[in-house]
């Protein structure tokens, strides 16, 4: 029976949990309750509203248009609270999490982030690794930075462009020496990491490289493993500048070939219509970060090259 009182709070929750990640089960994970709390709570808040929020099978719910609209309302409502409270909590301090590219928060991001914190002590910053899209209507963070393909920026985000991208092919120094030929590079082990595999092929596609086929490949987890093991002279890699430089600069690596522009690039997430002074300053941060970021230099060795 319909009720014109205000549905309960747990109820309300269980429902915007389960919309959150399209499932009882990891909403009941993150409510620490079980899989039948979840689903009883969502029964009770559709008796209580005497409409339909869920359709379909016991073990595939789906959404109503009904319940789609409310989920969106309510997460909104529920990240406000969450806000309120943390900013309760740090009383004049206000905290901020960022989720940023494994490699680029150690290459780039940490490294300048003193001089944000030195500029707003008022601000505090936890950053969180992850290279997964970014859907806010899911992501409890507060903005995200990532590497995205010219074109719009996920739904319901503000997307603000930062830093250009750069990539090319870097390696120990011994790796490829001088007077190295374009067979003798294009023979080198391969590194690649799984959350890029692609990068050889974009790169040689980009460039107008021509690459006979991998003599030998090697894979590593993420983008920081494959530039030590490159660092370590186990093959070649290819690799965002950002990624590099520090190490370049360090004459760890050096990149024979240089870096070419992509038409991708670094972008800071935030959701759309959230008023955050915090959020603000740092987005604004960020893009004078980028402009006086140096730019790739043309290359740090004489490789003979592979370009046709």
């Amino acid at each position: 029976m319909k009720s014109t009182a205000p549905p309960p709070l747990n109820a309300l929750r269980a429902f915007e949990a389960f919309a959150r990640h399209g499932g009882m089960t990891a909403a009941a994970a993150e409510l620490c309750v079980t899989h039948g709390a979840v689903s009883r709570q969502v029964a009770a808040l559709q008796a209580h509203l005497g409409v339909a929020l869920v359709t379909g099978p016991r073990h595939r719910l789906a959404l109503t248009p009904v319940g789609a609209a409310l989920a969106h309302q309510l997460s909104g409502a529920f990240t406000a609270i969450g806000d309120a409270v943390a900013v309760a909590r740090a009383g004049d301090h206000r905290e901020i999490e960022i989720s940023c590219l494994g490699t680029f928060a150690l290459k780039w991001l940490i490294p300048r982030l003193s001089g944000f914190l030195a500029a707003h002590p008022e601000v505090r910053v936890r950053v969180s690794e992850s290279y997964a899209a970014v859907d806010f209507r899911r992501d409890r963070f507060d903005g995200a930075i990532r590497i995205l393909e010219a074109g719009p920026g996920p739904a319901r985000a503000e997307t603000t462009d930062f830093m250009p991208m750069y990539q090319g092919p870097v390696a120990a120094p011994g790796v490829t020496p001088p007077g190295q030929t374009a067979a003798a590079f294009a023979a080198l082990p391969r590194l690649r990491a799984s959350t890029f595999s692609e990068a050889w092929r974009v790169w040689s596609d980009w460039t107008g490289t021509v690459l006979p086929p991998a003599t030998l490949e090697r894979e590593f987890g993420h983008n920081h493993s494959m530039i030590e093991a490159a660092a370590s002279g186990m093959g070649v890699a290819v690799a965002p500048w950002a990624f590099v430089a520090p190490d370049i600069a360090a004459g760890r690596l050096v990149a024979p070939h240089g870096f070419a522009e992509r038409s991708s690039r670094f972008v800071f997430l935030r959701p759309s219509g959230r008023k955050d002074v915090a959020m603000d300053a740092f987005r604004d941060w960020l893009v004078a970060e980028g402009v006086v970021s140096p730019p790739p230099i043309p290359s740090t060795g004489p490789g003979a090259g592979t370009r046709r």
